[in-house]
């Protein structure tokens, strides 16, 4: 399975936007976020997405971003499995201040999104993700320089079985704008290996 850009497939495109084989950049647009009810009590589901299909159940995705521009409260840019507007994930860093950012990823199911981060200086402005996939799990890892990768999370993804949809995204949930460069893209063997530890619990 290979990464093709002419793959790629929008959900809500943004104005502006540019596509090569070995880049792509997104300028975000005001008032652009994902987010589904939880804590927050509103439903934001108006963020640019762009993805590939497929059905292949093992597999790894890889990409890096580029969000020097970034300068304005919560915009961001990232990895995403969006299956529909109730059911997805994501994972970016989110800017805060010129010294805070946030490192963190939010999974939906049914309509209600968690949220999980974790602090990082502002000075960094480039990040790696992998996007890792064992039939409906998931998990997230991220990386400063796409040698080493750490695990965010774990996830189940109640409709993630199947035919999926996986790829990026960048917003600007306030009034702001930035251009996002996503770079590195590729696909390989799963990189997430079979469980060794605990066994499975046996059906009853």
């Amino acid at each position: 399975m290979n990464f093709d850009t002419r793959k790629l497939v929008w959900t809500r495109p943004p104005e502006r936007f540019r596509i090569s084989p070995d880049q792509i950049t997104i300028t975000t647009q005001p008032h652009t976020d994902l987010w589904q009810r939880t804590y927050y009590h509103f439903r934001n589901d108006n963020a640019p997405v762009l993805q590939m299909e497929t059905e292949e159940p093992y597999f790894s995705f890889v990409v890096k971003t580029d969000f020097a521009q970034s300068k304005h409260r919560f915009d961001q840019c990232g990895i995403v499995l969006y299956l529909d507007s109730e059911n997805w994930l994501k994972a970016s860093v989110e800017y805060e201040t010129e010294t805070l950012q946030h490192l963190g990823s939010v999974v939906t199911n049914d309509g209600y999104s968690d949220w999980a981060t974790t602090a990082i200086d502002g000075s960094i402005r480039t990040m790696w993700y992998r996007l890792s996939r064992r039939e409906d799990d998931y998990r997230v890892e991220c990386s400063p320089d796409g040698v080493t990768f750490q695990q965010m999370r774990i996830c189940h993804m109640r409709k993630g079985g199947g035919i999926i949809r996986f790829g990026i995204y960048a917003c600007s949930p306030e009034d702001s704008s930035f251009t996002a460069v996503f770079s590195q893209m590729h696909l390989t063997e799963c990189q997430w290996l079979v469980h060794t530890g605990q066994q499975p619990d046996k059906e009853l």
